[in-house]
């Protein structure tokens, strides 16, 4: 949910951008498409794309999820980095804007490695422990709705193989979360989670500024 990594001038953010960005041609498509469309606001910014993507090539992971897939940028970068023999499960609940994402993960080549699971994520998550995916997956996503941000952390750690890592996307919700005068429901939902996240030793942390701010979480 965030365009670009928050906190930085227009100058310096082209500048990143211009340095750092090896987007794919369909990756810069699909963001473009997406950015036309309504609620572009949930698309992922592209560095952010980029860095997940990094993090699943350097892991050497096969094994991924990602809880709130929108149009599947996300999860066309990560499904790209994959081997071969790489999988994925994707939940969400809109056939809508899963169209999109299943159109550009046919072009690309991919849709072969991604499960859609079309139904709520806490309703999903547990059905995947009870088919017998605990402690197999080895990279897990989490950007989807906030107020039941720490159902998705509890079942994504399930799932999560020793050493596996979980990122967890607008852990900073624009700043938000450090405005004592921001009240919302959902805001109070990521506090709620980042304090619990300092606190977990089932876990190691780092909170990136990266976009909305992204913590990685390494099961341990």
């Amino acid at each position: 949910m965030a365009l670009r990594s928050i906190g930085l001038s227009d100058t310096l953010q082209e500048y990143l951008l211009s340095v750092s960005l090896r987007e794919p041609e369909i990756l810069r498509r699909l963001r473009e498409e997406t950015a036309a469309m309504p609620r572009a606001d949930c698309q992922t910014a592209p560095e952010q794309g980029q860095f997940m993507a990094f993090l699943v090539r350097l892991m050497g992971a096969r094994r991924t999820l990602e809880v709130g897939v929108f149009t599947g940028y996300s999860s066309l970068w990560v499904a790209l980095a994959l081997p071969p023999d790489g999988e994925m499960t994707a939940c969400d609940i809109s056939a809508e804007w899963t169209a999109v994402a299943r159109r550009y993960w046919a072009e690309a080549g991919v849709a072969g490695k991604i499960d859609l699971r079309l139904s709520p994520a806490a309703e999903t998550l547990p059905r995947l422990l009870a088919e017998g995916r605990g402690d197999s997956v080895d990279f897990a996503f989490i950007d989807a709705d906030k107020l039941n941000y720490d159902a998705y952390y509890e079942g994504c750690l399930a799932l999560l193989r020793p050493g596996g890592l979980l990122a967890i996307d607008n852990v900073l919700r624009h700043g938000a979360v450090a405005d004592p005068q921001d009240t919302a429901p959902e805001t109070g939902a990521v506090r709620a989670l980042n304090r619990k996240l300092l606190e977990d030793e089932r876990v190691d942390i780092s909170l990136v500024p990266i976009a909305d701010g992204l913590t990685l979480a390494r099961k341990r």
